[in-house]
């Protein structure tokens, strides 16, 4: 039977330039014998439109356009930019050659392992795997190359650096033409300055790049990555990027498919994800025919980087890295500039505020020049002072090391991050995480330790230990209840034994596949010998456990119908066995295995009831609770067909008997009450999102912590009745248990109330139900995280402000996730703790660099223009504070540690608690800015005093009197009195900043408890910073050369000493400050304390 297909154009944009293939009308068959039967597909799967989408893969953010199925890339940059000079000629090495001709999805799986060279049931063995390794490569996406004249053009004028290109400008046209007839080399000299600052601004920021991509590679590598690859007979786990060309590949849902694979093999209604190419939320089901001769549009391939979402399925690796399809898009497509993230959004925040300020007092300085000293003091200030005092006070302003310490303080968190077995995948994460207000976590495997163990098996008229049933089952002969009991367990069952472990004892023994089937498995095992039951029944169909269905259905050959009248042939008889939750087979059954009457019975009101009781007393013990079931079945679909998995959906699922309960225990990983209380503490609330039972969840809950007191938890009738009450609008004490159908039921207001809760346990739940939680939480301002290690934790994952992974999830898991815990649970508080250390450090840098970086800097511009005093404080100097010696010190702030619990303090508020905010401007300027500004001008007009005996009021309104003749004094006389005393005030700020510093370093404790040398808040850094300061201080204002040329002046000996009791002055007053908000905690000053 054929397809048809309308005639469509698929084009392929490749590096060696566009190839072009046309299918028409109705779907050719292959030709040869080769070519197998095709079914006919769902015109759905047909007819699904062109979308824009964008793919995600290690360091890519791809924009394509690409339909499903029928694959078209449209590139919209040129091609050349990317591949082959001559279009015209056709290279057979490149993937987009391979891709258009490739046949392997058409031709027959014996001819394809014969090209190939590997045996199906072998797979390649370990000398052929490392020559083909050898010979394709490393089965990683190309990398693009870097436009690095277009990144160095960024580093030179982007950002803050445009502006200071503005800067050179108007200092050169300072220097000439404005200069004429006399040039100053101040001015070209300042011109030069700023230069370097660019260039030195624009090497460092190269640096930085480099370090952090260098870090954020070595922190995604240390991603698990790996693949199930069948190698010389066995099973064997390999890193994807060694997977080569021939391999045959073993995949389960939840795995990322890691090449282009020709599938070979399915069980169960096998499907794939492939949104993350196409944009398409619908799933691709699976074919092991060809559905279309276009090898892009036929169902029996798995592409690179698409999911399983239902099923497993084998097949052979016909294409690896850049000749896969996702290998072709990488390299024909450019990336996606990033947005901002929150953290840089604040900084952008705080830079537009300031250089608005700055904008603000230039125009300020430009009006008053022109409408006011311009006429009335014409001589006082020329144009070229008048621009140089402008650009000093914007070049002054503008916050050139900010964007080198923000990044700087990420990437040295994010080291630490992964010292505590933390790894985020973005810089931006780092901060985020310090942000949670609610963590939403999966159970199995996260809070638990994923290790299962069968702990008790219920009838409904006899409940044992595991213990006692295994003794039963040994009696001879055993009851045949038991019998089924443990046939169902061994047959309804994905799980295996590690080969290499099958000599050690059976609960040593490591297991491929679910742990619950493992726990299972290890339970049959101890009696009988699984894989002797397998071979007596061989399986035939398996519809493995999905969130959807929530069931586990295996379909088993038994012995022939012996009902056969005499004569005729016997037919084939088959069994299905079933296994999942009771809530969820037991609607379906309507007999049942009675333990003492040892036979089938109906199921009745009654049974129904004692299978319910039982569910609930064994969940109260935070068992997980299972449902074996088994059917007679004669398929009426061909077996191994496709159609045959959703006849065994619609119509084997139905009309079960119930066997028996098994209870499994995963018991909490140690350290998850610790994390639970220290998470509570810290003001975070702490809920559970579980596929299992709810009373099974609120057992664990109540074991690690999630649950609290002795009150029973409310549930969704309590919800009813609060709907007329309104939200809350504070969070209560009480708890609530919520099932998946529940959630379904919950109207808009309920989730504020729902929202109110402090703890909350969601059982029952769907990927579709965890999403919903987690948008309705941050639909209130709930900053949320999401914890959890499978497939169906993937869309909330995703979803969530952050997502954490655990090491050993899935891998659409770790896909989703925004950064990885490798190690312990616990490590999520550390986590949480440094992120909040990053914000609390880049407040106290901010803090450091405002009073003399902006407030004592234009003061000295304000006094001279408006009161016409001799410029205390040059552009030059101004600029060296900025760069050089307050940026040393402020990057030895990021390396502070906290100076008192961070995890004692609730969570900040990303909308409301900003990084800059009034009580911050109001200590950095009204405070600590006032004091280093009055300190500074006093020491300069101390200066003229004790020097030049000028007392302060004949400095003020002094403007053009101050030239030859003033007090005596010539020309050059006076601007050598000038020229120290700016030195003087700068080397004041020097010095004040040390007092700064000290200060900002402790929020609310005292220098005493938490001083520098000590070891619990050590920081070396400081001391070399304050070293580094001071030198750049000694070399700007002692060397000649640039006294000659920025005019500055050596400073007295006693200038270098006095201000240090000054600086321990404002040290004082902060302690002093400090001393009355821990003595009165709800005084005036505490409340507008930083």
């Amino acid at each position: 039977m054929t397809n048809h297909v309308s005639a469509r154009l698929t084009t392929i944009a490749f590096e060696d330039g566009t190839l072009e293939q046309r299918n028409r009308s109705g779907a050719h068959n292959a030709s040869g014998e080769d070519e197998p039967h095709r079914r006919r597909r769902s015109a759905s799967r047909d007819s699904i439109s062109s979308v824009r989408s964008r793919i995600q893969h290690a360091n890519y953010d791809i924009p394509i356009t690409y339909r499903t199925l029928s694959f078209q890339t449209s590139e919209s940059k040129a091609i050349s930019e990317l591949g082959g000079e001559d279009k015209g000629k056709e290279d057979l090495r490149t993937p987009g050659h391979e891709l258009a001709h490739a046949d392997h999805h058409r031709i027959s799986v014996e001819r394809l392992c014969q090209r190939l060279g590997v045996s199906p049931t072998v797979g390649l063995s370990s000398d052929s795997a490392a020559k083909h390794l050898q010979e394709h490569g490393y089965n990683v996406l190309p990398q693009r190359r870097r436009n690095y004249a277009k990144t160095l053009a960024g580093y030179v004028f982007g950002g803050f650096c445009s502006i200071l290109w503005v800067g050179v400008i108007i200092f050169f046209i300072c220097w000439k033409p404005l200069g004429d007839p006399d040039p100053q080399p101040y001015n070209l000299g300042l011109a030069v300055l700023v230069i370097i600052v660019i260039i030195l601004q624009a090497s460092f920021s190269a640096f930085q790049d480099w370090s952090t991509a260098k870090t954020m590679n070595s922190i995604l590598g240390m991603l698990p990555s790996d693949a199930l690859v069948l190698r010389d007979g066995h099973r064997k786990s390999v890193p994807t990027k060694e997977v080569v060309v021939g391999d045959i590949v073993h995949l389960e849902i939840g795995n990322k498919v890691p090449a282009d694979i020709r599938l070979i093999k399915t069980i169960g209604d096998t499907r794939f994800d492939r949104s993350a190419m196409t944009g398409e939320s619908e799933e691709v089901e699976a074919s092991l025919d060809p559905t279309d001769d276009n090898i892009l549009e036929s169902r029996n391939m798995a592409l690179m980087g698409t999911v399983v979402t239902n099923g497993t399925a084998t097949g052979i690796v016909i294409f690896t890295g850049a000749k896969t399809v996702m290998g072709a898009i990488a390299k024909a497509t450019s990336a996606v500039k990033a947005k901002p993230t929150a953290i840089q959004q604040e900084i952008t925040r705080f830079v537009t505020i300031i250089c608005g300020l700055t904008i603000c007092l230039a125009c300020l300085i430009l009006f008053a020049w022109v409408g006011w000293l311009r006429i009335q003091h014409h001589s006082f200030m020329n144009v070229v002072a008048m621009l140089d005092d402008i650009m000093g006070c914007v070049v002054a302003f503008i916050p050139e090391g900010m964007p080198v310490g923000v990044a700087l303080t990420l990437m040295l968190i994010a080291r630490r991050m992964k010292a505590v077995n933390v790894l985020p995948k973005s810089l931006a994460t780092v901060e985020t995480l310090g942000c949670v207000s609610v963590i939403c976590s999966d159970k199995t495997g996260t809070l638990t330790k994923n290790q299962m163990t069968v702990t008790s098996i219920s009838f409904v008229d006899e409940s044992m230990s595991s213990q006692q049933a295994k003794e039963r089952f040994s009696r001879s002969p055993p009851a045949q209840s038991l019998v089924r009991l443990m046939t169902a367990a061994g047959l309804c069952n994905g799980a295996s034994f590690d080969p290499v472990c099958l000599e050690k004892p059976i609960e040593d023994r490591l297991t491929h596949g679910n742990p619950t089937d493992g726990a299972l498995l290890r339970f049959v095992e101890a009696v009988t010998s699984s894989q002797r039951l397998r071979h007596l029944f061989p399986q035939v169909a398996a519809i493995p456990f999905n969130p959807k269905n929530k069931f586990m259905l295996t379909l088993h050959q038994t012995l022939p119908d012996e009902a056969n009248p005499a004569g005729k042939a016997p037919s084939m008889a088959y069994t299905a066995f079933l296994k999942g939750g009771p809530d969820v087979l037991l609607p379906r059954c309507s007999q049942y295995w009675s333990f003492q009457s040892n036979s089938v019975a109906d199921l009745d009101g009654e049974a129904r009831t004692a299978f319910s009781e039982l569910q609930n007393r064994m969940s109260r013990n935070a068992e997980r609770v299972i449902l074996l079931c088994e059917r007679k079945y004669t398929p009426t679909n061909p077996i191994h067909s496709n159609e045959l998995s959703q006849e065994l959906v619609d119509h084997c699922a139905t009309g079960l008997v119930a066997i028996g309960l098994v209870g499994i225990f995963d018991p909490p990983r140690p350290e998850t009450a610790s994390t639970v209380a220290a998470c509570r503490r810290a003001g975070i609330r702490f809920f559970m999102m579980t596929g299992d039972f709810g009373l099974t969840g609120a057992a664990i809950a109540r074991q690690v912590g999630i649950f609290t007191g002795d009150r029973e938890p409310d549930t969704f009738s309590t919800i009813e009745e609060r709907r007329d009450e309104g939200p809350d609008t504070e969070y209560s004490n009480q708890s609530l248990l919520l099932e998946g159908s529940q959630i379904s039921q919950l109207e808009k207001d309920d989730w504020n109330v729902v929202c109110a809760y402090q703890e909350i346990v969601f059982g029952r739940c769907t990927p579709e139900h965890k999403l919903r939680i987690v948008n309705e939480l941050r639909s209130r301002g709930n900053t949320t995280a999401v914890t959890g290690d499978g497939v169906n934790d993937a869309p909330a994952l995703k979803a969530a402000d952050v997502g954490v992974a655990m090491v050993n999830g899935s891998d659409v898991a770790l896909e989703a996730a925004h950064l990885v815990l490798l190690d312990k649970f616990d490590s999520i508080v550390d986590g949480i703790r440094l992120g909040r250390l990053v914000f609390q450090n880049l407040q106290k840098v901010i803090s450091y660099l405002l009073p003399a970086g902006s407030w004592s800097e234009i003061w000295p511009v304000l006094v001279n223009v408006f009161f016409g005093v001799p410029l205390p404080l040059s552009s030059f100097l101004m600029i060296i504070i900025c760069v050089f010696t307050d940026l040393f010190l402020a990057l030895s702030l990021i390396m502070e540690r906290e100076e008192f619990d961070l995890l004692s303090l609730p969570p900040r508020n990303r909308k409301k608690d900003h990084l800059i905010n009034l009580r911050i401007y109001a200590q950095s300027y009204l405070f600590i800015g006032v004091m280093e500004t009055i300190c500074a001008h006093a020491m300069y007009f101390l200066y003229y005093y004790r020097y030049a005996r000028i007392p302060i009021k004949d400095l003020f309104f002094a403007f053009e009197k101050y030239s030859a003749g003033f007090h005596g004094y010539t020309e050059a006389e006076l601007t050598a009195f000038n020229t120290t005393g700016q030195s003087v005030y700068f080397i004041t700020l020097v010095f004040l900043q040390w007092g700064n510093i000290l200060s900002i370093r402790n929020k609310r404790l005292s220098i005493l408890q938490a001083d520098p040398i000590r070891k619990q808040r050590r920081n070396p850094w400081l001391l070399l910073s304050a070293v580094l300061s001071i030198a750049v201080a000694i070399f700007v204002t002692q060397e000649p050369g640039i006294q000659s040329l920025f005019g500055t002046g050596s400073a007295p000996i006693e200038f270098w000493f006095l201000p240090l009791p000054l600086a321990l002055g404002i040290l004082m007053m902060d302690e002093l400050r400090k001393l009355c908000v821990r003595t009165w905690p709800r005084g005036p000053l505490a409340r507008i304390a930083w």
